[in-house]
C-alpha cells in the first residue's frame, strides 16, 4: 500500500505534507512544472504523516481513495516511471 494524491491537489501544491514526509517521497521539487504533488510509491513508508497535514484533503491511502479519483493511482505512479 501507499497514499495517492488526488485531485484536491491540482494547481495547489500547499507542500504541508512535503514538511512533515520523514523519507522525502513527495515531489516534485520546486522549479519542476508540475501541477500538483506526486508520492513515490517506492519511497513511501506508509507512515501517514502526510495525510493529516493536507489542507485540501488530497492525500488518501490506496485503499481508502475515493471512487472517483482511482486514476490518481496510475496518475501517480507514472509520473515516477516515466521521469
Amino acid at each position: 500500500m501507499t497514499y495517492i494524491i488526488a485531485e484536491p491537489c491540482v494547481d495547489v501544491k500547499d507542500k504541508s505534507c512535503v514538511e512533515v514526509c520523514p523519507v522525502d517521497c513527495i515531489h516534485p521539487v520546486d522549479g519542476e512544472g508540475a501541477n500538483m504533488l506526486y508520492i513515490d510509491p517506492d519511497e513511501c513508508i506508509d507512515c501517514g504523516a502526510c495525510e493529516p497535514e493536507c489542507p485540501v484533503e488530497a492525500i488518501f491511502a490506496e485503499e481508502d481513495l475515493p471512487e472517483e479519483w482511482n486514476k490518481y493511482i496510475e496518475i501517480n505512479a507514472a509520473y515516477f516511471r516515466d521521469k
